[in-house]
């Protein structure tokens, strides 16, 4: 058993604390709100209203909030950095700027960068993926906690390159959906009804997580509108990083511009009722 704090008891991060309560680990989860406390008592956590009080004692420090912006304010611009014992790691899941992770090592801290890729429901089979940057004693010392939730671990290399893999990842399936509603328009200039185009080639060789993905919600549009929240903040940190070092995005970006435009062709068709979720 661990003693672990938790920030970003969420959509994401409620189903780890959840599992990792299951595997018998002792869980402090941060509730901001009178509800949610009771939301994480119920799950069988401690719920404290201050990060501060949930990394009192604890072997590890799990960060799972939504954005860089949030990653900075609880693991940097908090009392956190104090509070955690010297020999607690924090582990970070959101997927953030990799100069964020190394700045919060860069204080002295021993960090997991460790972005994930899956959903809820991967949580909830224990088949969530992590890209884990960090030194190998530290994930392998954390193996274990992660496991409550998440296979397979990957180790992609050193604090920064956990959340390097996972950008590079979304830039990918980013730019297979702007592909996919590229391949969608010129399917209807050649007379191919568009569920026909999104099913048939998933049995295939063109066959992708992307493409699954449209082809469950019967429309690239749809799909794309109801993952934009997550890739447009991941892309805009892609964007940065790659700016930031004068790397070059090169044939990813035509890609990653198709898919703005379906989206905005899609919200064009929604507006008009033509094209709508009911």
């Amino acid at each position: 058993m661990k003693r672990i704090g938790f920030a970003g008891a969420g959509r994401m991060g409620l189903p780890m604390v959840r599992r990792l309560v299951t595997a018998g680990h002792e869980v402090t989860a941060v509730g901001r709100t009178d509800r949610h406390r009771s939301v994480l008592s119920k799950e069988g956590a401690l719920a404290v209203e201050r990060v501060e009080d949930a990394a009192e004692g604890v072997d590890a420090f799990v960060v799972c909030v939504f954005t860089d912006r949030q990653v900075r304010e609880v693991c940097l611009d908090s009392g956190l950095p104090d509070a955690l014992p010297r020999d607690a790691a924090l582990v970070v899941h959101t997927t953030a700027s990799p100069h964020t992770l190394r700045e919060i090592a860069a204080r002295g801290i021993t960090v997991l960068d460790a972005p994930v890729s899956g959903g809820p429901h991967d949580i909830a089979a224990g088949r969530l993926t992590v890209f884990a940057g960090g030194d190998e004693a530290t994930v392998e010392r954390l193996r274990p906690v992660l496991a409550a939730y998440a296979d397979p671990i990957l180790p992609v290399g050193p604090v920064g390159a956990g959340q390097s893999v996972k950008l590079l990842n979304n830039a990918l399936f980013t730019a297979q959906l702007g592909l996919i509603a590229e391949a969608g328009r010129l399917g209807r200039e050649l007379g191919v009804d568009e569920a026909v185009l999104l099913d048939a080639p998933g049995h295939g060789s063109a066959a992708s997580r992307a493409l699954a993905g449209a082809a469950s919600r019967g429309s690239a549009g749809r799909f794309i509108s109801d993952v934009r929240e997550f890739v447009d903040k991941d892309v805009a940190v892609v964007r940065r990083t790659a700016d930031g070092l004068g790397a070059r995005l090169g044939a990813l970006e035509p890609a990653l511009a198709a898919l703005d435009h379906a989206g905005r062709e899609h919200a064009g068709l929604d507006h008009a009722g033509l094209h709508t979720n009911s």
